[in-house]
């Protein structure tokens, strides 16, 4: 067989046999394919797309391009959560502690942000002293003590998924739902926790911009887990409009920390018991309403906080943070964009906002971009909120920014207002 053989294959909609897969992914990995032909292959995926059979193979080619980790020095049923991208999205430093009180193994290795997504990593890095880069005898550990860990990804998992996305993403084939699937997929499988739960956000801050294709991909993440012997998954969930109010690390840190004092509920928390509960249903805790119910219970008790404390504490992180949300660092500049008349929000743009955080220093436009771990945006409402002229709206925070003119402009262009008029406020 060769390169050009599989690409008109694919051009022409024939579909490509295992053996072709391993061979187009195993070459492009050991530098035996160039990038220009792996590319044209790529493009002929986005227009034709793959079937479920190929969809399959690529994963497992991709997975078996590194290691499989071995999970079986971990105690206890393992279970993955993954989320296909967001703005304010901080529900594995939730979810995780909050299913690990329930009695199950939540380990987990999340990546660093890029564009208006932001990054697990990141967060967890913004909380001094937190390290991220831990062998895989002392994540073992961390996991056998407290049932959590988040650890970056290792470089050994999946090197085709690496080489492939930084492709993807400068060569207009990111849009593809089959590979979508394969370079999520490929990691979780990795992994190798018995079950994965993930969660598809959907809206105008995800990948998915609607519902259908929300669900079409993760119908296909289930079928490609499930075929390679995984309990798996798929939640689709709201990303129309950031999750919660923190838009930024420290600042989501400091809701999660938050919620799981018990301060706050509303979306995030719904969001986090609705996933928590889908993990634990599928590693055989009860029904999904007993494990929604043990879910709550075990953020109420406080259970699930000191279960973050504790993570904390052993990857050298300040774990004082959960107890004093202050103890996390601050920025020195601030600005507020106050309501111009008295108006209602209608809906909020996310990816505007997490464009508008990106300018503050929140996140990379580059891999190797370096971030400012207190920029973001708090913001002050929920969609539907009524507010009064000269009330606050949003808190815009940078260390590295002190005009603050385009991420504010940006950040209110993303807000969408109905005025309000006579006693509607009241």
């Amino acid at each position: 067989m060769t390169v050009i053989d599989i690409i008109n294959k694919t051009k022409r909609g024939i579909q490509l046999t295992g053996e072709e897969i391993d061979f187009l992914v195993k070459g492009y990995t050991d530098g035996d394919i160039p990038d220009y032909q792996m590319s044209a292959w790529l493009m002929a995926v986005c227009i034709n797309g793959l079937t479920e059979e190929e969809t399959v193979a690529l994963t497992l080619a991709m997975r078996d391009s590194g290691d499989v980790l071995d999970l079986s020095a971990i105690n206890g049923i393992t279970v993955d959560k993954h989320s296909t991208g967001g703005v304010g999205d901080k529900t594995s430093l939730i979810v995780g502690p909050a299913a690990a009180a329930c009695g199950v193994a939540v380990p987990k290795m999340s990546g660093r942000g890029l564009g208006h997504t932001g990054g697990t990593i990141d967060k967890l890095e913004s909380v001094s002293g937190y390290r991220t880069e831990l062998d895989f005898a002392k994540f073992s550990e961390i996991v056998n003590k407290t049932g959590f860990s988040i650890i970056a990804q290792s470089g050994c998992l999946c090197p085709a998924d690496k080489k492939m996305y930084s492709l993807r993403s400068v060569t207009g084939t990111v849009d593809s739902i089959p590979l979508i699937c394969a370079s999520i997929m490929s990691k979780k499988l990795a992994l190798n926790a018995d079950c994965i739960v993930l969660d598809v956000k959907c809206g105008s801050g995800a990948f998915m911009k609607t519902r259908d294709d929300a669900e079409k991909l993760g119908r296909l993440m289930e079928k490609v887990g499930r075929a390679a012997g995984k309990k798996c998954r798929a939640v689709v969930t709201d990303m129309d409009k950031p999750l919660g109010y923190a838009v930024g690390n420290e600042l989501e840190v400091r809701e999660a920390v938050e919620l799981l004092q018990g301060r706050t509920r509303g979306e995030l928390y719904d969001t986090c018991m609705e996933l928590t509960a889908n993990m634990l249903e599928l590693a055989g805790k009860g029904s999904i309403e007993e494990c929604r119910r043990a879910a709550e219970k075990a953020v109420g008790s406080g259970k699930a906080l000191g279960i973050l404390k504790e993570t904390i504490r052993l990857h050298g992180g300040d774990s004082s943070v959960c107890d004093d949300v202050e103890r996390l660092p601050k920025a020195k500049y601030s600005h507020v964009i106050y309501a111009p008349r008295d108006v209602e929000i209608a809906a909020v743009n996310a990816e505007e906002i997490g464009m508008a955080a990106l300018l503050l220093g929140a996140g990379r436009q580059t891999r190797d971009d370096e971030i400012d771990y207190a920029a973001g945006i708090m913001l002050e409402f929920k969609v539907g909120d009524k507010i009064s002229m000269d009330a606050p709206l949003m808190t815009l925070y940078s260390n590295v920014v002190s005009d603050f003119s385009e991420a504010a402009l940006r950040a209110y262009n993303a807000l969408s207002l109905r005025t309000l008029t006579g006693s509607a406020l009241t």
